[in-house]
């Protein structure tokens, strides 16, 4: 899994259903790579390595703010 700020972590949880958070910054040593710090929906922020319940939701290229689009 490669993000980048501002990407959406989508998760799912037996107990909960579905929940989301905003990644924040990406720590990982490759770029793009977890751990990734993140902001859950209901505010709580926490460093996170994404299991396989875990989807990535790219942040769409219109909110780049002018950034060159990532290469692939």
């Amino acid at each position: 899994m490669k993000a980048q700020a501002g990407d959406r972590l989508r998760f799912r949880s037996a107990a909960n259903g579905y929940g989301g958070a905003e990644i924040l910054m990406v720590r990982g040593q490759e770029r793009g790579d977890p751990p990734y710090l993140v902001r859950f929906d209901g505010g709580r922020v926490a460093l996170v390595v994404p299991g396989p319940d875990a989807v990535l939701e790219p942040v769409p290229l219109a909110d780049l703010d002018g950034e060159a689009a990532p290469s692939k």
